[in-house]
């Protein structure tokens, strides 16, 4: 797929077809595509007004509950600046670990927009502690501090790591004794939830019942081809979120598109279904080069990702043969991504490829 040379031990290998850079790199689904093309027939009522972002809306519901309610929008960036704008409150910050995507990933786009301080909790998996947020109370009431007001998980995290409902719920005790309100989030919800038992009680396990605020619903990376979705676990939450997502860019006109993607990707656990299918191609690759000499992995897969440590010499062929990103540097740690559409050809030819590269 690349067209750089390639290296020697590769040459004779036929190369993946696919890449291991990003699930954001897959195409989106048939049925979703599917279902865009229906909801292009005849006019429709703009801005969410149409029978698509109503039946998305019902979906939503069965997910999150009758008291629950989703906004459409079209980047995952978007829909956390969305979450958090309508929550945050003046002289507050947003409290997230320091490998979040709003912290190093979104260009600042947080700060930008809310005019407001993330402060950035040390983790070696992307995952916070309780005891963290329980220290957060020396902050409370001293006037030359941004006052936590917002506390930001990510399911899973961009180490790959998973929080149970359990620990999800004890986080949220923590943030709601400190007034905090929690937001989930779940670019990656999909793999988490198929992770965790693939139903919608492991949904509402680290969301609903654990005690979060809103939740940003990944579907870019679960197979559509654009779009997300803000929900808003109880009413009081919701109060502002139709102006803030407007106000931030995220309201879209033709809105019926991105609703018909939803009810084709939430029908029938399709969802659910690509993500378990990510999940084990994941596993299977770990499965298929854990064994070879000169990788190693600090930790199994448990959602899409992995991060191996590679020869240094070895991770710039490899990645020009089959693309993938660099994570770690300083500790020659990569991050290879399964998606919906990887295949068990793909694992195999890639996996013959670090073999064969690694025993040259």
């Amino acid at each position: 797929m690349s067209q750089k040379p390639i290296h020697p031990a590769l040459r004779a290998l036929l190369a993946p077809q696919t890449t291991f850079a990003s699930d954001n790199a897959a195409g989106a689904h048939p049925d979703v595509l599917q279902a865009m093309l229906a909801a292009n027939r005849g006019h429709a009522m703009a801005y969410g007004n149409d029978a698509w972002s109503m039946e998305t809306q019902t979906r939503f519901k069965r997910l999150f509950g009758e008291a629950s309610e989703a906004f459409l929008v079209m980047s995952g960036t978007g829909a956390n600046v969305m979450a958090l704008a309508s929550l945050l409150q003046p002289g507050e910050c947003v409290v997230c670990s320091a490998l979040s995507h709003i912290a190093l990933d979104e260009t600042g786009a947080p700060e930008r927009a809310l005019g407001a301080k993330l402060l950035m909790l040390p983790s070696t998996d992307g995952k916070i502690l309780p005891e963290q947020v329980a220290g957060l109370k020396r902050l409370v009431g001293v006037q030359h501090y941004a006052q936590p007001g917002i506390l930001s998980l990510t399911q899973s995290t961009e180490m790959g790591a998973l929080y149970s409902g359990d620990e999800v719920a004890a986080l949220c005790r923590e943030a709601h004794k400190l007034g905090m309100r929690v937001h989930m989030d779940g670019a990656r919800i999909a793999n988490a939830t198929a992770a965790s038992g693939g139903n919608i009680a492991a949904l509402r396990s680290f969301t609903l019942d654990a005690g979060v605020d809103v939740v940003c619903f990944g579907g870019t990376k679960a197979g559509l081809a654009y779009g997300e979705a803000v929900v808003y676990l109880n009413q009081e939450s919701a109060r502002r979120a139709k102006y803030v997502r407007k106000q931030v860019n995220q309201l879209s006109s033709k809105m019926r598109f991105v609703a018909a993607q939803f009810n084709a990707l939430l029908a029938d656990d399709l969802w659910l279904q690509l993500a378990a299918h990510a999940n084990q191609m994941s596993q299977a690759l770990y499965l298929s080069t854990c064994g070879i000499n000169g990788i190693s992995f600090p930790v199994a897969p448990v959602v899409n990702g992995l991060f191996p440590i590679l020869p240094a010499a070895c991770i710039q062929p490899l990645a020009d043969w089959c693309p993938f990103y660099p994570w770690d540097e300083t500790r020659q740690q990569v991050r290879w991504m399964t998606s919906w559409d990887t295949s068990k050809s793909d694992v195999e030819r890639f996996a013959a490829g670090v073999a064969a590269l690694l025993r040259s």
